[in-house]
């Protein structure tokens, strides 16, 4: 059943800018330690910054993360530390029991803010909220969208 909070922030997307509503039954946990498979990498060590390529899947705790490419930048002090990840090309994001879509994705470890851009569409269910731009905050379980809210709700839908 879908927990009234989160009605009343899908029905108040239809007509604000931007809205927050709940985004993954489980939080993300940004100290949990980082999994990435590619079908190719490259590492450029002067600059801290590995690529990875082709069938990209990256898993921390909960969360998985899919795309055709991702840019890794590593904080100071070598690829134990990730800084963020820069995520191309049919990026699939699923926290929990929840699920999003977009073209690119933006993921800041430290603060677990992660930005979708492009087409962006969180699936709670069979309820689903789009915009040009959703804002996860993995930290709270929240998220932002913005630019062109729409929202679909399904009568008795979990």
């Amino acid at each position: 059943m879908l927990r009234p909070l989160i009605l009343i922030g899908l029905l108040a997307a239809a007509s604000a800018a931007a809205q927050t509503v709940p985004f993954g039954g489980i939080k993300g946990d940004p100290r949990a330690p980082v999994e990435m498979t590619a079908d190719s990498l490259s590492v450029d060590q002067s600059t801290g910054l590995a690529t990875f390529r082709g069938n990209v899947v990256i898993g921390q705790g909960a969360m998985r993360l899919k795309a055709d490419t991702v840019a890794v930048t590593y904080a100071e002090g070598g690829p134990q530390r990730i800084r963020s990840l820069h995520a191309t090309g049919g990026v699939t994001l699923v926290n929990g029991p929840d699920a999003a879509e977009a073209k690119e994705a933006v993921y800041d470890v430290a603060s677990g803010n992660i930005v979708l851009t492009g087409d962006v569409v969180l699936a709670q269910g069979q309820n689903i909220l789009a915009g040009d731009r959703v804002e996860v905050n993995l930290s709270t379980g929240t998220a932002q969208a913005a630019g062109r809210v729409r929202s679909v709700l399904q009568p008795g839908a979990e």
